[in-house]
């Protein structure tokens, strides 16, 4: 009997003690503070080499962890890139085609696992603050949901201290609406620039950096005119605002104790709100600012040319946490593993796939990245190229059509309004993407191989536009008849 007492107590202690390290490892496992910005290009922070802006926040998380050169949005849009960051998934496998508001309706088939459900399943303590964009919200599902002006970017981080003295191990989900083109879109004359979200009264805790267009550097895809510098210079201030707020973000992590377990990780959904860049799938619109601190490791001060996309963002975050999912539950891959290279193997191809902006927005695009070969195929090509409805109404695209310039930047208006089907860049000797080469017989081999490449992407990733290739899909479930 007393063996039998004995091994009992050695049993119910073990189970203690398993329950008591298992306690231990959750409350151990890293904060996670997924910072997501509306609209920032690579053109506009000081670490990627804009001398003139003032981000020095920014400048700073990438001087303490990782800055990515060659990291991708999967589609130039809000909410189907946003679907994309927080599944792991194209949006073409989980119906996030486009824009979920008002008479767009875009949505997330209701079977998708999204990564705050994950985390909270982990015991993490969710958080989202600012745009959202996704529905439905049993896909997307937080813990808590903090309404606070997603302009004033200082009182978005100051709302969050509750969720960052929490006893739990938490994932905040922090969006501001900057530098998102402000509302009315379409100003009381052509002429003036859009404010980006400014205001002469400012914001409570921020402190106004304004920007002479003078000064502003123009990327090569923006024409040089008074209209551009004039909305790039409200652009840079709204940038600023952001900075701020991610610096008092980062003050109250410091102020909590808890800046050697979180990880703070600063992304945008796409590129600048211009012509030329969002809503396209040219470089300025999916090539885009990724820092990545984890202060676990030893990455400071790192640069990466790995080539990742915002498909493997919720992978990675994932097995940061310590969280045990499948892989193949995911279209994207973890880059937890390579933080601290600097050119790791294995990294050298990227896919991108538009569908939507707006609903009357129907261009769809798939892309393949190979080294230094990108790939567009313009699925709909015998369409003009449609407009986001904030971008036609920019001052900065109204002073050319006025004009009736031919050139916008370094591209003709008619080769951006009319695209082929295919377009193939080598982006080491044609940075801008001007000069087609699968309009060059000596590059069939090449463009053959990518559009392989490509059909085998859209296979693997179960989307629907694959039936566009000569009508013959392989994607059960088309409807298409035999």
């Amino acid at each position: 009997m007393r063996q039998i007492l004995t091994l009992t107590l050695l049993v119910l202690s073990g189970l203690a003690l398993t329950s008591a390290a298992d306690a231990d490892a959750k409350q151990t496992r890293p904060n996670v503070v997924l910072f997501v910005t509306d609209d920032h290009g690579l053109d506009a922070l000081g670490c990627y080499g804009n001398p003139v802006i003032q981000t020095p926040n920014m400048d700073q998380l990438a001087t303490e962890g990782v800055r990515f050169t060659r990291a991708y949005c999967t589609s130039a849009s809000c909410a189907a890139s946003r679907s994309v960051i927080l599944t792991g998934q194209y949006g073409h496998a989980t119906g996030s085609y486009g824009h979920v508001h008002d008479y767009h309706h875009f949505s997330t088939f209701d079977s998708v696992e999204s990564l705050p459900v994950l985390l909270e399943n982990e015991g993490y303590q969710t958080t989202r603050i600012g745009k959202y964009h996704l529905a439905p919200e049993s896909v997307y599902r937080f813990n808590t949901v903090l309404d606070v002006d997603p302009r004033s970017t200082v009182e978005m981080a100051d709302a969050c201290e509750e969720t960052i003295t929490s006893e739990k191990p938490f994932f905040l989900y922090f969006c501001p609406d900057d530098p998102h083109r402000g509302h009315p879109f379409t100003p009381a004359v052509w002429s003036d620039p859009n404010s980006f979200g400014n205001r002469l009264e400012g914001y409570p805790g921020v402190e106004t950096v304004a920007y002479s267009p003078s000064d502003v550097r123009v990327p090569a895809f923006l024409p040089d005119t008074k209209e551009c510098r004039e909305e790039l210079a409200q652009y840079y201030q709204s940038v600023s605002r952001i900075d701020q707020g991610l610096g008092r973000l980062v003050h109250l992590i410091a102020e909590a104790g808890k800046s050697d377990n979180t990880i703070v990780i600063y992304l945008s959904d796409n590129g600048i709100a211009f012509p030329g860049a969002k809503t396209t799938v040219y470089e300025p619109g999916i090539h885009l600012p990724l820092i990545v601190k984890d202060p676990r490791s030893k990455t400071s001060g790192t640069v990466n040319d790995a080539m990742v996309t915002w498909a493997d963002l919720t992978p990675t975050i994932l097995e940061m946490t310590g969280t045990n999912v499948e892989p193949t539950h995911f279209q994207g891959r973890s880059f937890a593993g390579i933080l601290g290279q600097r050119s790791p193997k294995g990294w050298n191809e990227i896919y991108a796939a538009h569908n939507f902006h707006e609903l009357t927005m129907y261009y769809p695009m798939r892309v393949i990245r190979e080294g230094d070969h990108k790939l567009i195929w313009n699925i709909a090509y015998g369409l003009s190229y449609p407009f986001a409805s904030d971008l036609w109404a920019s001052s900065t695209w109204q002073g050319i059509h006025r004009a009736q310039e031919t050139r916008f930047g370094n591209r003709l208006v008619k080769d951006y309004l009319f695209r082929p089907e295919f377009e193939l860049y080598d982006l080491k000797s044609d940075p801008h993407e001007l000069k087609n080469l699968a309009m060059d017989d000596a590059n069939s081999e090449l463009l053959d191989r990518l559009k392989e490449k490509l059909k085998t992407f859209q296979l693997e990733t179960k989307d629907p536009w694959q039936i566009m290739w000569n009508n013959e899909s392989q994607v059960q479930g088309t409807g298409v008849g035999l």
